[in-house]
């Protein structure tokens, strides 16, 4: 009797990388064919409630050229990706049926969305075993010294709970399959115009003018640390709004997966074991636990942080007012400081994270508007749109989350400490070159 050929089926989601991939790795260890699927869901194109598409191009441009170099670096591994514009419960299931997939591993994920997609696909599955792995933490959730449902309300609590008593596991290793494991792939990658999208190009002004994947993440942490050193400075550098060197611009990779925490951590410590340690080399390390922190938060209170009292609970009287929110996403408020950030945001879906900050607090705090339309409209655009770290963020910045001072942004302030010459909002604030 003839054995049947047992698959393997990587549910890709967040976690669009070969190297340090622990879903992956599991995947390719126990001898049975393995193959990859990405589903470009429909629903995270559609509107939301607020009336933004979910994602808008620069990410839905950042997520294609992401998914071609997966696929690529996952056949160098002898592994298919098919790729798909459908919802997984239509695709995974008829995957499953047809090819024998006997085994499902993917990263573990526990916000609403995700969960719901989930529950979707299980439903039309039977017989299937499903492997959840934890895949995007600096901190391994297994290896922590607190329970989950413990997790600080203060981030120095959880920053010193952890960095000096926790060891960041090494990363994981995936083998090279044998030629046989290719299966047939027909299956095409979308274009941006089968998304929805007219075609553009990067403007000339934008802060992070770097392709989507693992290949180009990997170049630009090599330039950036070992190339120019540009690490030893990202201290003093990391509040600049001008340029692409100011920061590491991890964030859009990060927040895909095209590159892990742990594989920055660990490039961080080779950097220092070979050249030098210093502030700014444990602050690089200081951002990640900070990414760490708001995947716990979400983790210990689920939905509470969509809803509009926040983790905090807290009643603040919020508007809705639609020509207030409208002239802070077209940069016509009363700040120009605000004003420019918000442009440099709809030109290019990027923003520095000192910008964020300012155009959020004047959103929830000086505007009083619902920060949820904030987040929403944030979601949308960033190109490193991080479901906990935006949510978290905007929680922290309105009052309803993890600051214990409850600070409000005084931009006029931020603007002459931190655009001093005006350089920033002359860029942004100028009559358009397109």
């Amino acid at each position: 009797m003839q054995k049947k050929d047992i698959k393997n089926l990587i549910w890709f989601r967040n976690d669009l990388r070969t190297i340090d991939n622990a879903v992956l790795s599991e995947a390719t260890k126990n001898g049975n064919t393995v193959f990859g699927v990405y589903c470009f869901d429909p629903k995270q194109f559609q509107i939301d409630a607020f009336g933004f598409r979910k994602t808008e191009k620069f990410r839905a441009q950042f997520l294609i050229e992401t998914i071609k170099d997966l696929k690529e670096k996952l056949s160098q591994l002898n592994i298919e990706l098919l790729v798909y514009y459908e919802h997984p419960e239509v695709i995974i299931p008829r995957l499953c049926n047809t090819l024998n997939v006997e085994e499902i591993y993917l990263q573990k994920e526990w916000t609403q969305e995700e969960i719901d997609t989930e529950n979707a696909v299980k439903a039309k599955i039977y017989n299937v075993t499903w492997h959840h792995i934890y895949n995007q933490f600096l901190f391994n959730p297994e290896d922590i010294n607190f329970e989950i449902s413990k997790t600080p309300q203060v981030f120095t609590v959880f920053r010193k709970k952890l960095e000096k008593y926790v060891s960041i596991r090494p990363e994981v290793e995936t083998l090279k399959l044998p030629e046989s494991n290719h299966i047939e792939n027909s299956t095409n990658i979308p274009s941006l115009t089968d998304l929805g999208f007219n075609n553009f190009e990067t403007h000339a002004h934008s802060a992070f003018p770097f392709k989507g994947g693992e290949t180009a993440a990997q170049n630009r942490l090599e330039d950036y640390f070992f190339n120019t050193k540009k690490l030893g400075f990202y201290k003093k550098t990391r509040n600049g709004l001008v340029g692409k060197d100011y920061s590491s611009k991890f964030s859009p990779w990060l927040a895909n997966g095209s590159i892990s925490a742990k594989t920055i951590y660990w490039k961080v410590r080779q950097f220092e074991k070979e050249h030098y340690k210093n502030q700014s080399t444990y602050w690089l390390i200081f951002e990640l636990i900070w990414r760490d922190y708001f995947k716990y938060i979400s983790l210990k209170h689920g939905n509470q942080i969509f809803k509009l009292e926040g983790i905090l609970k807290k009643d603040y009287n919020w508007a809705t007012n639609q020509t207030q929110i409208q002239r802070w996403i077209d940069g016509e408020t009363a700040s120009d400081f605000v004003n420019a950030n918000m442009i440099e945001l709809k030109e290019t879906g990027w923003m520095s994270n000192r910008g964020r900050q300012n155009v959020a607090s004047y959103f929830a705090k000086e505007l009083e508007l619902d920060w949820r339309i904030g987040a929403a409209y944030f979601e949308s655009l960033l190109l490193d749109y991080d479901v906990h770290s935006n949510y978290g963020n905007w929680m922290y910045v309105a009052g309803v989350g993890n600051d214990p001072r409850d600070r409000k942004f005084n931009v006029q302030l931020q603007a002459e400490r931190y655009d001093s010459n005006g350089k920033f909002r002359n860029l942004w604030l100028q009559p358009s070159l397109f």
